[in-house]
């Protein structure tokens, strides 16, 4: 490529390395608590617009557009100013877009309103996305060892946190406004501590906005890549096995099972927190049998939960089915991040390329599932949620390791 790589130095201070991992954590959690402290309200969103299940498809995609535009452009952002300053400038938008939305929601009651600001917030947390994961891997590759899944277990606890959150606000009657009011001057205030801790990835080749411009047919040009498209499948997949939780797992729950509001979001909890377990256990997995083995039986095991959901009246039952859900959906995503990232080289520009062809998921996800929940209902909408999980299980060689370890890097003593 004619722009400068995004390498990491050759040899780092370990306490330099720790720190960094400790910020990038950081990062992937606050990034969730975000997240779900919006979607665990969605029951008290739809009340708050009077908006039917269609609707509130068209709600949840206002993220998905923006996150698409995001992801996009990302690759081009990060080659002229470096993950850091990316994630810096990201992590102060993602509170304006969601305080922006939440006050659309509670004093305007305008679903377009609301739409515009999650566009916001989904732009800046996608932007936001792929510069924590480039920067996570080239953190994995300084560390020597698998790392990747344990930044998205942070993901995954920030999102229990704001899920917990959210129920708590429901369960103590606070308003939508108030609560997201809360979280976003908190997560506002972090990122000047967080993002102390994150080096300049590639400051030994500082940008060069010429070589930048340059750079752009050569970012493209991933996309003709076979295996890039293969890797976006399997994220594809299994962030549809995600998102449609996410998005919908609570609202599933209080019309398909019946369970409260506050119910709904605990529910929700659960998944998360099945897929924080499934991270943190999935590091030694992966270690131990490799990517292409652990895709698959995780994506067995996200097919059979969600039909446990789908097909189970059972309360009770259902809840199983989404621990099993929340353990197979939780180390697609990272591990396809990883796989994209194995070439520091190109690391920012397939890893983009992956995670945009992912993110279809997000974008598609919320209009189709609400479409078909308005005539089928939300449990059996989901049912389309089983096919791709299933066919990323299939293409699960595409993420098969490099046969050069990467543990070149090493860490000081």
């Amino acid at each position: 490529m004619i722009e400068q790589p995004l390498t990491t130095p050759q040899l780092m201070d370990r306490h330099d390395v720790t720190r960094w991992r400790t910020a990038i954590f950081a990062v992937f959690g606050m990034s969730g608590v975000a997240l779900a402290s919006w979607l665990s309200r969605n029951p008290a969103i739809r009340t708050l617009l009077d908006a039917s299940t269609a609707q509130m498809g068209w709600v949840v995609f206002g993220i998905a557009v923006g996150s698409i535009t995001g992801l996009l452009g990302s690759s081009h952002l990060i080659a002229r100013y470096r993950p850091r300053a990316v994630m810096f400038v990201c992590l102060l938008f993602v509170p304006v877009g969601l305080l922006a939305a939440a006050l659309a929601a509670q004093l305007l009651g305008s679903i377009i309103a609301v739409v515009i600001g999650l566009a916001v917030f989904g732009a800046a947390n996608g932007i936001l996305d792929v510069s924590m994961n480039v920067s996570g891997a080239a953190n994995e590759r300084q560390l020597g060892r698998t790392v990747m899944p344990l930044f998205h277990a942070a993901f995954s606890v920030g999102t229990m946190v704001g899920a917990g959150l959210g129920a708590l606000a429901e369960k103590a009657g606070l308003d939508v406004l108030t609560h997201v009011s809360i979280i976003c001057v908190l997560v506002f205030g972090a990122t000047f501590v967080v993002i102390r801790g994150v080096p300049d990835v590639g400051a030994d080749a500082a940008p060069e906005p010429d070589a930048a411009k340059k750079g752009w047919r050569d970012r493209l040009a991933m996309w003709r890549d076979r295996r890039t498209l293969l890797i976006g499948l399997i994220v594809l997949g299994m962030a549809f096995a995600e998102g449609s939780a996410n998005d919908w797992l609570a609202l599933a729950m209080v019309d398909g099972h019946g369970v409260s509001n506050s119910g709904g979001a605990l529910i929700l909890g659960v998944f998360l927190g099945a897929m924080t377990v499934g991270r943190i256990v999935g590091v030694k997995v992966l270690d131990r049998f490799g990517r292409v083995p652990v895709l698959r039986v995780t994506a067995g095991l996200a097919v059979t939960g969600l039909l446990i959901v789908i097909l189970v009246p059972s309360p009770a039952v259902a809840v199983a089915g989404v621990v099993l859900w929340g353990l197979g959906a939780s180390l697609g995503f990272p591990v396809g991040m990883s796989a994209a990232s194995d070439d520091p080289a190109v690391a920012a520009a397939r890893t983009s390329a992956v995670a945009t062809v992912g993110y279809l998921a997000f974008l598609a996800g919320p209009p189709l599932i609400g479409l078909l929940g308005e005539h089928t209902g939300l449990l059996h909408a989901l049912l389309v949620v089983v096919g791709l999980i299933a066919l990323a299980g299939v293409l699960a060689p595409a993420a098969r390791e490099p046969e050069k370890s990467r543990g070149d890097l090493g860490v000081s003593p």
